[in-house]
């Protein structure tokens, strides 16, 4: 069997999708896999056709290749693939599809809207009626967030107008769609999913105080607690919630579920990563540490699940 890594690709992410593909690359050839790496810039059918992979091991982190884009088209090829399918890709990659689908099960996300670049026409408050934002997600500090961006991409948390405006204008860059969402004071836990089971949790605690591209991918920036530094009960009842948010979206493989706890212990599911990262400081691996896998047989559990999937 001939494995293709497939990372890189075109997105805002792209340098960190190598980063994780080069390390997932360089595991499955050290465990003896017949294995290639596949940079999934231009061309990219003509590259799978040439290389002659009979599965893709996906690495690719937003853009078309975390939103269905590049699971729909090696369906049409015939390949078997890492992670989850078209559709969970897609719902989970949308910020606004994925908060409905959580609320329809029940699943607490905090309050949050939906504006569209079609009311923010000419970048300034003025142009926004006031009015059309709900009062539960404007009162600052807020989150403004791309609808269909990660690795937290284009996310500013803004305290006043004028950073309303800014972090709207820089948003709006990641596409026709922005979600303002209540801003929730607590704790950072990741919960790691393989398959259909909970490896465990992580909470992150960033010393600049907010999680964002830099702090994910810059060593000593962030501290990460293993096992999360909160009551058993609760931490059973998050594992619980990102079991159930995994498997609302239909997703496969391994997964990381992204909540925040706030200061009187609620907890609030905001995203599922269908493709997390796999580099040196992301946090599945981490977390996959707790019930005993380092990354290389973490990475093999994930490659063999799509097998057994594909076998069935």
């Amino acid at each position: 069997m001939r494995v293709g890594v497939i990372a890189g690709g075109i997105s805002s992410e792209r340098e960190v999708s190598l980063r994780s593909g080069q390390a997932v690359f360089n595991a499955l050839k050290d465990l003896g896999y017949n294995v290639v790496f596949i940079d999934a810039g231009e061309n990219l059918c003509e590259k799978i056709k040439m290389e002659k992979i009979d599965l893709a091991f996906l690495v690719l982190h937003g853009g078309w290749g975390e939103n269905g884009g590049i699971q729909g088209f090696l369906e049409v090829m015939g390949i078997p693939y890492t992670g989850s399918g078209v559709l969970a890709s897609a719902l989970a990659m949308d910020k606004e599809a994925t908060k409905k689908i959580f609320i329809y099960h029940g699943i607490p996300v905090p309050p949050f809207q939906v504006i569209y670049r079609e009311e923010f026409p000419q970048t300034s408050m003025s142009s926004l009626s006031i009015n059309k934002i709900n009062p539960l997600t404007l009162s600052f500090p807020c989150v403004v967030k791309p609808a269909e961006e990660g690795s937290s991409v284009g996310v500013n948390i803004v305290k006043n107008e004028k950073e309303l405006e800014d972090a709207l204008n820089e948003a709006f860059k990641f596409g026709r769609k922005v979600i303002i969402e209540k801003f929730i004071e607590g704790k950072e836990i990741h919960i790691g999913i393989l398959g259909d089971r909970v490896l465990g949790g992580v909470e992150v605690r960033p010393k600049k105080g907010f999680y964002d591209y830099e702090a994910k991918y810059t060593k000593g920036l962030t501290e990460y607690i293993l096992p999360p530094e909160i009551d058993y009960l609760l931490y059973e009842k998050l594992k619980e919630l990102g079991l159930r948010a995994h498997k609302a979206l239909g997703c496969k493989g391994g997964t990381r579920v992204d909540m925040i706890v706030d200061r009187e212990g609620n907890p609030y599911v905001l995203e599922v990563n269908t493709i997390p990262g796999m580099t040196e400081t992301s946090l599945l691996p981490k977390i996959a540490s707790l019930s005993g896998y380092d990354f290389k047989s973490l990475v093999k559990e994930i490659l063999e699940l799509t097998i057994k999937e594909n076998e069935k």
